[in-house]
């Protein structure tokens, strides 16, 4: 088994002159897409690169991205991605830590961390790829490529989880991963076809678009829409216009900016079948404001990169607004509490989840590996509670779950009660420790002006829709939240932060 193969290659001949790729400059054939890797594939050959040596992706979208992608993997190698627009200090870290044979990188982020990638050049990095530098030397190897020793046991590609705990880990994930939550995710569940064209608002580094914008896609024949630069509401209503895709991948940052967007109102989304979001959880509001307009479902889920992508979502036709809905065919969930027992419904525990596409361990980290990976399930730290149709609801981070005055308290649910407030644009609610005793900080981006009234008024509010004890007992306003590459809150930098 070949991941070039399974999820590429296999378009010729039927499908060689359809389009598999559009970028706002020019379209790509399959057949186009299949050269270019091997073109890539050759090349990385004839520098040495062998089975299992490590590749590195440090690239904007792109057509060079989905060819190096599929070139590495067509002879062995493994995949290796990160976000390339990170501070210098954090490419000194990710050529460490995967002790890439090989660099593929863009001139632009090449200038900008040229000494970083010369200290890695005088070690184990035998060659560094400028793609929009050596673009002739690229194109003179040859269109075809053998396929390297490779099953679908052998180690493929990592991705890299969030790093919210300190730096990011790379998941060790095997070929078969991906196959397998390809038939059941993105075919079974989602019903994606040959005819769909697809749109990702989060960047082929993460591994949510791995799948959703390039994977998913040429597994069905169908076409993804790729473009360099940062996502912003305004970019991303004018690509759903200019491509017309049928299938956006989403977050909910992005929802609720785009909804805001003053061309939001007026924008043609009538292509848009399905809109897909994971990464952070999707209030409830956020789900009506966005249907209201559209007329088209969300379909909220949950993946990670220890599983690869989304194992629990809610399906097409059966979503239940607020819930994450229920587990993908294929796998397997538990709800643990700290006895190690399974909890009744209704009551939070630790999420479980087995799967054949679960991460063989983190590199370079073989306590967390144990901690994590106990046989065939994977520990996943998120808190869940289920209810009597099946149906999970996300409860928040082991580590975010809040305990006032004796009482846990949610942070989810408080931000999505603070979320319906219509002076709110954004929160996030953390714990911090003051003098020696928990208690809860509501961060704040509002549509007004802030002022201490306001605040009152936002603890008032939540008292009024909860329990009283889960009010705020502080809030401070910002004008935006802090995020990390992926999109997520920064909640330690948060907490670090409140005095």
């Amino acid at each position: 088994m070949n991941l070039a193969r399974a999820f590429l290659d296999h378009n010729l001949p039927d499908r060689a002159d359809k389009v598999a790729l559009r970028t706002v400059n020019r379209d790509y054939t399959f057949r186009e897409m299949v050269e270019w890797s091997c073109r890539y594939g050759n090349l990385l050959r004839d520098a040495g690169v062998l089975e299992e040596d490590r590749v590195l992706l440090a690239l904007n979208d792109g057509p060079d991205f989905a060819a190096s992608w599929f070139g590495a993997a067509r002879i062995g190698a493994v995949i290796t991605m990160m976000n390339p627009g990170v501070p210098p200090e954090d490419w000194t870290y990710y050529l460490d830590y995967t002790r890439a044979r090989a660099l593929i990188t863009e001139r632009a982020f090449y200038d900008a961390n040229e000494p970083q990638i010369r200290a890695a050049l005088h070690g184990g990095l035998r060659i560094c790829v400028v793609v929009d530098r050596d673009r002739a030397e690229i194109a003179r190897y040859g269109t075809t490529c053998p396929y390297g020793n490779t099953s679908a046991d052998d180690p493929a590609v990592w991705l890299f989880s969030s790093g919210s705990s300190g730096k990011p880990k790379g998941c060790v994930h095997v070929g078969g991963d991906f196959v397998f939550n390809t038939e059941m995710y993105a075919k079974r569940v989602l019903g994606i076809r040959e005819d769909d064209i697809t749109l990702g608002v989060p960047k082929l580094f993460f591994g949510y678009a791995t799948g959703t914008n390039l994977l998913f896609p040429w597994a069905v024949g169908a076409t993804t829409c790729l473009f360099p630069e940062r996502s912003t509401p305004e970019g991303v209503l004018a690509h759903i216009e200019r491509f017309r895709p049928t299938i956006v991948t989403n977050v909910p940052t992005m929802i609720q900016k785009m909804l805001d967007c003053p061309g939001a109102a007026s924008a043609d989304l009538s292509s848009v079948r399905m809109v897909l979001s994971a990464g952070e959880a999707l209030p409830g509001e956020l789900y009506r404001r966005w249907t209201e307009r559209t007329g088209v479902e969300i379909l909220d889920g949950i993946g990670s990169a220890e599983m690869f992508h989304i194992y629990i979502t809610n399906f097409p036709g059966d979503v239940k607004v607020g819930t994450l809905g229920r587990v993908v065919p294929g796998y397997q969930a538990r709800l643990v509490g700290p006895d190690g027992a399974d909890v009744p419904p209704g009551d939070i525990g630790t999420l479980w989840i087995k799967g054949p596409s679960n991460a063989i361990c983190y590199h370079r980290d073989r306590e967390k590996s144990r901690t994590t990976f106990r046989g065939e399930w994977t520990v996943t730290g998120d808190q869940f509670c289920i209810d009597d149709e099946g149906r999970y609801r996300y409860c928040g981070r082991a580590d975010d779950l809040l305990k006032v005055g004796g009482i846990y308290v949610s942070p989810i649910e408080v931000e999505n009660c603070l979320l319906a407030n219509p002076a709110v644009n954004e929160v996030a609610v953390v714990g911090v420790e003051v003098g020696g005793l928990m208690t809860t900080v509501a961060f704040v981006s509002a549509h007004v002006p802030p002022t201490e009234a306001l605040a009152g008024e936002l603890q008032a509010w939540v008292k009024s829709q909860l329990a009283p004890h889960k009010y705020p007992r502080h809030v401070r306003f910002l004008d935006v939240l802090p995020r990390n590459d992926r999109g997520k809150v920064a909640r330690a930098e948060l907490k670090a932060s409140f005095t």
